[in-house]
């Protein structure tokens, strides 16, 4: 299944039938999901709150996350959530958000993740929706919702774990390029990148509107980094958020990624594993 859909057959999929739309609208430091939910989303979309839903408690053992700031989700609280949100298993599934994608592509990974066949991410988000004159519906995200019957079966992406990104041909980390070199970290206590991670930021994957840019140029990007079908390749990013609109990108070019879902948050936890610092490498 095609992991993103356009506004316009986003439009033709609401007419012709029942498709399931999530609203992940989340963005470090704000504004809040649910009030922007409430004030305005579209029609028929259900909230889903990244923290609550979309991850698990971060565990701080002296200021350090050992299994990184947005663990993976227990799948039977997953599973939870995404039935409270009307998530059917044979129905189709379009996720948005307005924060570039970020948190939609994590819904959708951890929706193929955990075995659900059909979920989209819309290309260009809400900012897509208003601007094509898509109708706007408002209420708050406790409005009941019918039940869906989706069951959590964790499995369908590949994961890597701390001990295994070493092993990979090609580590990508998708944050900004000051922080993958080490000038600056706001949330971590560590700077740096992985041993060998090249850098590919997340937005790299998108255009000036916000919207994934053209398959052949995404694949002269990532080619240049080394990354071609074939090769096995792990992506990471703070805390394994926003990692996974790279994860999504490279399924449009035909290559299925790991996740590292502690990412660097997890990685720096553990004083013994090593950070280096410098520019963004290419092969």
């Amino acid at each position: 299944m095609h992991p993103i859909i356009h506004v316009e057959d986003l439009h033709a999929a609401r007419g012709a039938g029942a498709v399931t739309l999530l609203d992940v609208r989340y963005r470090m430091g704000g504004p809040d999901g649910p009030p922007e939910f409430a004030a305005g989303h579209i029609p028929g979309a259900r909230y889903v709150d990244l923290d609550a839903a979309l991850a698990a408690p971060a565990v701080r053992i002296d200021g350090r996350t050992p299994r990184g700031r947005h663990p993976l989700p227990d799948p039977e609280v997953f599973g939870a959530a995404m039935r409270a949100a009307g998530v059917h298993a044979d129905a189709p599934v379009v996720v948005y958000d307005d924060w570039s994608g970020h948190a939609a592509a994590r819904c959708w990974w951890l929706l193929r993740h955990h075995g659900h066949p059909d979920v989209r991410v819309l290309d260009g988000g809400w900012a897509a929706w208003t601007a094509s004159g898509g109708g706007v519906e408002t209420g708050g995200p406790d409005d009941p919702v019918a039940s869906g019957d989706f069951v959590a079966r964790p499995g369908g992406m590949p994961v890597v774990e701390a001990d295994g990104v070493g092993d990979l041909p090609v580590l990508l980390d998708a944050r900004a390029p000051a922080r993958y070199a080490g000038l600056t970290e706001p949330l971590d206590p560590v700077a740096g990148h992985i041993p060998g991670a090249l850098n590919f930021p997340s937005t790299d994957n998108l255009d000036e509107a916000g919207r994934f840019r053209p398959v052949a140029q995404l694949r002269a990007a990532y080619a240049d980094l080394g990354v071609v079908p074939g090769v096995e390749v792990g992506v990471y990013c703070g805390s394994g958020v926003t990692a996974a609109l790279d994860v999504l990108a490279l399924e449009l070019i035909g290559v299925r990624a790991a996740l590292y879902p502690g990412s660097w948050s997890e990685w720096v936890a553990d004083p013994d594993r090593p950070a280096v610092t410098g520019p963004r490498r290419r092969t």
